[in-house]
């Protein structure tokens, strides 16, 4: 990883941090994608950049602006003079039910976790093909089974998981393109989740009886960044083993 540059949506909070942090601490060049979490993104660089000086910068863009994408990918070329790796983090996510959709609602979660990540990848193509990289996409184990009143962001993430596949076959040789599906990593930030009783009978089905952490997702797209030469259209369910005993 040393001297690879990474572009990391929604790299500032969360998971998007943790796999910030794990990759720069693999020698990379992080580029880190925020829309509204400017405070914290900038305190993620100035953390960062104090390991290691001038190794991380900060892009911002609103991923629901189709004319933002190409600019973010030419600002992370620009500054680092390449780009070797895109993680599509950046992802809405709340309830959805039937009785209630609107479309404002099916362009936020369609928009965050599908189409950006499409048109980034086409943004990004001709670079990550001269460099051999690779685009790690950030699914959902709930992709394959649906979560209960999430209809659109369930929806969303089963496109993303098909879109993994197909640009695996597309970008082929040059660029590996795979997906990590979470389980039970971290708690949506909003009052619906605050309900421990809740929490507790959701991880009651994990296989493994516990919370995973941000830091078991960041290993994983560190390791299929640079450990995993021959994987490509491939999603890994990183869930204390919940999606088979859901």
């Amino acid at each position: 990883m040393q001297g690879k540059v990474v572009l990391v949506t929604g790299g500032a909070k969360r998971v998007g941090a943790a796999i910030c942090r794990r990759l720069h601490s693999a020698g990379a060049n992080i580029i880190i994608h925020y829309r509204s979490s400017i405070y914290e993104a900038l305190a993620l660089r100035a953390e960062l950049n104090e390991v290691r000086a001038d190794s991380v910068q900060c892009v911002q863009a609103d991923l629901l602006d189709s004319n933002a994408l190409q600019g973010m990918i030419d600002e992370a070329i620009a500054h680092f003079g390449r780009l070797d790796a895109l993680v599509n983090n950046a992802s809405s996510f709340y309830a959805t039910p039937l009785s209630d959709l609107k479309d404002e609602q099916w362009r936020d979660l369609i928009g965050t976790n599908l189409k950006a990540p499409l048109f980034l990848a086409q943004a990004a193509a001709a670079e990550l093909h001269r460099q051999h990289g690779t685009i790690v996409n950030i699914a959902d184990i709930h992709a394959e089974r649906p979560m209960q009143g999430h209809l659109l962001y369930s929806a969303a993430k089963a496109g993303l998981v098909a879109l993994t596949k197909g640009l695996a076959q597309e970008m082929a040789p040059q660029v590996r393109v795979n997906a990590v599906a979470p389980g039970v990593i971290s708690w949506p930030e909003d009052a619906e989740w605050e309900d421990d009783e809740r929490r507790r009978k959701i991880v009651a089905h994990t296989l493994l009886k516990r919370e995973g952490e941000p830091d078991d997702i960041a290993r994983t797209v560190l390791f299929l960044i640079a450990d995993a030469p021959y994987i490509t259209g491939q999603v890994i369910s990183v869930d204390g083993g919940r999606s088979i005993n859901i």
